[in-house]
Order: structure tokens, then C-alpha cells, then sequence
């Protein structure tokens, strides 16, 4: 058995590097980083986007020998990721966009550098594998498809609202990579630790719902991806929380959707928990779109 392994090993050493740029945006990551870069070491180019991290994680980049790049957000429009895509001078053609929290395993390592040699595609949608509370959640339509593997010059982030500061994050929450050209999928996913710690997440999501707000409530972007109920997986869900948030008890709902008719309650207390705190993210994005329209017209 030892042959075959070592055969396998020593083609993956000699092929030479994935000829791809990846750029992963970070504020504050010490704990997720070293996962994800030593995922990438394979690759040709790293960027690591901080925004004057307060722990370790720079120190942490510059340990791979990654090119440590800091942005200093401002507020308004572009934000960390498409600043990226405009700013760097990037030695390949093909970016793939990773978060801390993501690892790209070697199959999906060597299915990128045989799918971006193939002429006339310009991305890939990916597949996340989601992991929460140390568990693989299978269920609760917790994977979802997401363009992070595009040419360079061919994609670019949608822009859902100008009108933007740093109590929304300081990048794109849930704004889509558009591609100008033909899109494929790629078979094996990409991992995603969904959470490193329970405050972690609730401070994260507490400047999302502050975006999507004020998305939903004047949003005023361009060219952005169309809620559609027949259209792809994140035109589907864009549709389906448009429309959720309309309705009286959404977030109840919600959480029913995800854990009973989605089958949340199969992934055991992770799952419960992962559904339960998706209601209370909907909760307050719809108690925030209160609290905007309180503020555009006071009540005497």
C-alpha cells in the first residue's frame, strides 16, 4: 500500500504549484488561519486582506509567506474582497476567494488545477461543506453553491448597497461574484468551520443583520443577482428570505422551515442550535428594518 501512496504524493510534489491567486480577507483570525493557508500552501499566489487585526493573524500570514496586505475601511462601496479584485496586480488569471474559515481539501486542490485549464469557462461555483459546533450538518439546507473560483478580470462582486459603514463588516456579507461568461460547478467541495466560537458568531451576525437591514429596506446597488424562485440556488434563497420577511412570525417560520421540513432536527443538537439562531438572525434583521423606519419617520 505504501507504493501507490508515495507514487501519489511525489505527483502532486512535482506538478509544481495550482497557477491561482488566492486572496482570503481577515480581521481577528488567529484561530481559523493556520487551517486554511496551510490548505493552500500548493498554490501559486496567497493574499491575506487584514483589516489591523488586534491578535495574531498577521504574524500568523506572514508565516506562510503570504503577501500581507492592509485595508483601512472607510465605510461606502467597494469593501474588502472587490477592493482586492481592483487593486492587486495578481500574478494568475484565475482567483479563488476563500474566507478563514474555509479549507480547500487536495481533491478539490487538484480538480481546480485541471478544471481552470479548460477553454471557455470563466468560473466555478463551489460547493460548502458546512461544519457547526464540531459537526458536519447534512441537512437544514445548510449547503449551498457560492462563485469563489472566477478569471480575474471577468468577475466582480455585485454591489446590493453604496450606503454602507463599519457597523455592517468591513466586506461583502452576502453580495455575489458575477461572472461575464459561462459558469460551471466543480464536484468536490469546499469545507467550511462555520463556527470557532458561539460569541464569535453572534458578533459577526450582528453587523450582517445590520446590512441586511437596510438591504431590504431601501437596498439601492447595481448589478445585482435578481430574486428568482426558479433561478439558481442563491437567486432561490434571496427570493425565499425577500418574501419570508414579510410575513408576520417569519422568524418562527423560519426555523420550522429549516428544522423540520429541511430535516435540521437529523444534524442532533448542532443542527437544532444552527437552526434556532438562523430564526434569530432573521428576528433581527426584521426588528432592525423596524428600527430604520422608526428613524425615517418618527412617531410623534
Amino acid at each position: 500500500m505504501q507504493g501507490p501512496e508515495k507514487s501519489e504524493h511525489a505527483r502532486t510534489e512535482t506538478a509544481g504549484p495550482v497557477p491561482v491567486t488566492v486572496i482570503v480577507p481577515v480581521r481577528n483570525e488567529a484561530r481559523n488561519l493556520p487551517r486554511c493557508l496551510e490548505s493552500v500552501r500548493m498554490f501559486g499566489e496567497v493574499y491575506v486582506i487584514d483589516s489591523q487585526s488586534e491578535d495574531a493573524t498577521v504574524e500568523i500570514a506572514r508565516s506562510y509567506n503570504t503577501n500581507v496586505v492592509q485595508v483601512f475601511y472607510k465605510g461606502g462601496w467597494p469593501k474588502k474582497r472587490q477592493w482586492a479584485l481592483e487593486t492587486l496586480s495578481l500574478t494568475y488569471d484565475w482567483v479563488l476567494l476563500l474566507d478563514a474559515d474555509e479549507v480547500v481539501t487536495q481533491d478539490l486542490a487538484d480538480e481546480i488545477r485541471q478544471r481552470t485549464v479548460e477553454p471557455g469557462i470563466d468560473g466555478y461555483h463551489i460547493k460548502l461543506q458546512m461544519f457547526f459546533l464540531n459537526r458536519q450538518l447534512r441537512f437544514s439546507g445548510s449547503e449551498f453553491w457560492k462563485m469563489s473560483l472566477f478569471r480575474h478580470r471577468k468577475g466582480a462582486y455585485e454591489c446590493r448597497l453604496r450606503d454602507q459603514d463599519n457597523s455592517m463588516a468591513d466586506m461583502e456579507v452576502h453580495e455575489h461574484v458575477i461572472v461575464d461568461g459561462r459558469t460551471s460547478k466543480l464536484i468536490h467541495p469546499l469545507v467550511h468551520h462555520n463556527v470557532e466560537s458561539l460569541s464569535r458568531y453572534f458578533q459577526k451576525h450582528n453587523e450582517y443583520s445590520n446590512w441586511e437591514a437596510k438591504v431590504w429596506l431601501n437596498g439601492s446597488g447595481q448589478n445585482q443577482l435578481p430574486a428568482a424562485l426558479f433561478g439558481q440556488q442563491s437567486q432561490r434563497r434571496r427570493w425565499l428570505k425577500k418574501h419570508f420577511l414579510k410575513v408576520p412570525g417569519s422568524p418562527i417560520l423560519f426555523f420550522l422551515y429549516k428544522y423540520v421540513f429541511r430535516l435540521g432536527f437529523l444534524d442532533g443538537v448542532p443542527g437544532l442550535l444552527y437552526c434556532c439562531y438562523q430564526g434569530i438572525q432573521f428576528f433581527h434583521i426584521k426588528a432592525k428594518i423596524y428600527e430604520l423606519k422608526l428613524e425615517t419617520n418618527p412617531q410623534p
